[in-house]
């Protein structure tokens, strides 16, 4: 019997429901639907359940929504849950460093699984079995010291702009960077094969590779000592000073942090008593990441160092000085954002943890 429904398809839908009934991989109560609207359409047989289909046209391929399975726990357990999540495991008498999942799943009072927990710390951005490592500020001076270096990065020093033929430079030291000769050579990578390193090696020796870096022009200068130490430091300020631009420059200043090779006033006098024209800046006590050069030398480990698959130190001399050539080539200033405003942010955030803190230790 002929469908009483008249059902007229557009090319457009006649030409998507045949390639849904045609195709070997559209499951197989997709390819029904489809196939019982054609039929509808071109006056065949049809059955009831199809008409009622046919009238949604192509939204009738896509299942209707469903209540899914009615929830198991109610959102007191899932509280009970992420609160245990945000707080340390001794703070609940569990001998343990990090909470996991399951680990958490065993603590509430009815039982949970694991998959229903992480899903609910997902959806919080939850994650206490990560972490991550932070250190306060103690120096005393951090804001003066802090401020003065973002505003070398700006252009700026004693408040007034710097001239054309002044520069910054950001210098640091990379120390112990190994040759380690695998007892194997190395293998490229292959077919459904990543490289393979060797795990055991025959150490090689050590060096230390000390770099300054261009704030402004994103160049950087280098050299390999066996070892840091004022000497070394001095040996690669002379190498950045006797060339140029830098041997005719108005002013050069130097960025370093408070390490033994250039710690001190001692050293600023010795800077000074050397070269006239430069000027040692420190970066505060524990605020290396206030040095550029710090973000040059982690280019270097993944680019160049690691695995630390190196024959003996002389190749790793030759690669770090090819390395500096092949990277000044296409170098750029780095794109610093961190200003003034943005540390002035910091130190108020840091003013709030502290007073929690004392209070939090006053109520205990």
């Amino acid at each position: 019997m002929s469908s009483p429904y008249l059902i007229a398809l557009t090319e457009t839908e006649d030409r998507v429901l045949a390639a849904r009934v045609a195709s070997g991989r559209t499951e197989y109560r997709d390819r029904l639907r489809a196939q019982i609207i054609l039929e509808a359409a071109h006056g065949e047989s049809n059955a009831a359940a199809a008409t009622t289909a046919a009238g949604r046209r192509l939204e009738a391929l896509s299942d209707r929504p469903r209540s899914g399975r009615p929830r198991m726990h109610g959102p007191g357990v899932r509280a009970e849950a992420v609160a245990m999540a945000c707080a340390l495991p001794a703070e609940n008498d569990v001998p343990l460093s990090r909470w996991s999942c399951p680990e958490l799943a065993a603590r509430c009072h009815v039982v949970v699984s694991a998959s229903s927990v992480r899903r609910w710390l997902a959806q919080d951005a939850l994650k206490p079995w990560q972490h991550r490592s932070w250190i306060s500020v103690r120096d005393p001076d951090f804001a003066v010291e802090a401020a003065r270096v973002l505003d070398l990065y700006a252009g700026i020093w004693d408040g007034q702009p710097l001239g054309p033929n002044d520069f910054v430079i950001c210098s640091d030291e990379k120390t112990s960077v190994r040759a380690r000769c695998r007892c194997h050579s190395t293998l490229p990578p292959g077919k459904a094969r990543m490289m393979r390193i060797e795990h055991e090696y025959d150490r090689k020796g050590a060096l230390a590779y000390l770099a300054a870096w261009d704030v402004h022009r994103g160049q950087v200068i280098g050299r390999c000592e066996d070892r840091t130490g004022t000497e070394p430091f001095a040996r690669l300020v002379e190498q950045v000073m006797t060339a140029e631009p830098y041997a005719s420059a108005d002013r050069v200043f130097w960025i370093t942090d408070s390490g033994s090779s250039h710690r001190g006033q001692a050293s600023t006098d010795r800077m000074r008593k050397a070269w006239p024209i430069a000027y040692l800046v420190h970066t505060p006590v524990h605020a290396s990441w206030l040095d550029q050069c710090e973000i040059y030398f982690s280019v270097v480990q993944r680019k160049v160092v690691t695995p630390n698959d190196f024959f003996d130190t002389d190749q790793i001399r030759a690669r770090l000085a090819a390395f500096e050539i092949r990277y000044n080539a296409i170098a750029t200033p780095f794109n610093w954002k961190f200003t003034r405003h943005d540390l002035n942010g910091l130190l108020k955030r840091i003013d709030v943890h502290q007073n929690r803190t004392e209070d939090h230790l006053l109520a205990a």
